[in-house]
């Protein structure tokens, strides 16, 4: 891409829209007549919006990244797919990021991201935006907690969710929330500046309550075992998956037991304007789009 071809798009550049963060955010920008690029691995499943353009590169690619990301301001960055080299696909883009002037990244972190968190991918989220502070671009980290959309597909076949969180709490938000946010920040960018929002939804669930509000949505008993950690190693071993993977998932679940994901903020709102959705309201809602 030529530098004059990089200055005829717009400023504002998308990642994930293939994903569901992603579209939502661009959803959002478009409804608000906000023209932006979206950079995608795969443009032919990149959604259409009037004024907006896409451009070919991948977080692993630099030559293509950096070439994707000349004359973008402000950079909506929604973390990689879980992969055993996500953090150094994570360290290629934001320095290709850098190379090529970014102002300003809006990165989805993860609640309660440290090198030391209980949840194994919430230290690669630290990692990452480690990685962003070090370049000295401005940034703004929306640091997500677990999803209230990946509730249903937390429970089994035999209607049971499994996992060793004990009565810990998660303060589950929806990813439209997270979205409209990251809408929110993208357009008023030097608003947001070098500040780290944690996106909760508007209370705290133990898996218990999370079962109980899904049986009343559904009509059926749905409940919560609480594992232990070997018994949790042991029941997803029925799926293949590196060592790294398995122990993802079980620390979802231990991060809940040990509180690390528990704590409403007003954050969502703060930024928005508007209250975050429920586990009850978000069900409500999907079943309305349904129907």
């Amino acid at each position: 891409m030529s530098g004059l071809e990089a200055r005829a798009l717009p400023a504002v550049a998308v990642t994930g829209v293939t994903g569901t963060v992603g579209r939502l955010t661009a959803d959002a920008l478009a409804d608000a007549g906000v023209p932006f690029r979206m950079v995608a691995r795969s443009p032919e499943r990149a959604p259409h919006y009037p004024g907006s353009s896409v451009v070919a590169a991948s977080y692993g690619d630099a030559e293509a990244a950096r070439a994707a990301l000349e004359g973008v301001e402000t950079l909506f960055m929604v973390s990689a797919a879980e992969d055993a080299e996500r953090l150094a696909q994570h360290r290629s883009f934001v320095d290709a990021a850098a190379d090529a002037g970014v102002r300003h990244i809006v990165y989805t972190s993860f609640f309660g991201a440290s090198p030391t968190a209980t949840f194994t991918l919430a230290r690669d989220h630290a990692a990452t935006e480690g990685f962003v502070r070090e370049t000295g671009i401005a940034h703004t980290f929306l640091r997500d907690n677990l999803y209230l959309d990946f509730t249903e597909n937390m429970v089994g076949d035999d209607d049971v969710i499994r996992g060793p969180a004990d009565s810990g709490r998660a303060a589950m938000v929806a990813r439209a929330d997270v979205a409209r946010v990251a809408a929110v920040v993208l357009q008023h960018p030097h608003e947001h500046r070098d500040v780290t929002y944690d996106l909760t939804g508007p209370e705290e669930l133990t898996f218990a309550e999370v079962a109980e509000t899904l049986s009343r949505h559904f009509g059926r008993p749905i409940s919560f075992h609480d594992e232990t950690i070997d018994e949790a190693y042991a029941s997803r071993r029925r799926w293949e998956a590196p060592p790294w993977q398995y122990d993802a998932w079980v620390s979802t679940y231990t991060a809940v037991a040990a509180g690390e994901l528990a704590g409403v903020t007003d954050h969502v709102e703060r930024v928005t304007g508007r209250r975050p959705l429920s586990l009850g309201e978000y069900l409500r809602g999907k079943e309305a789009r349904r129907g």
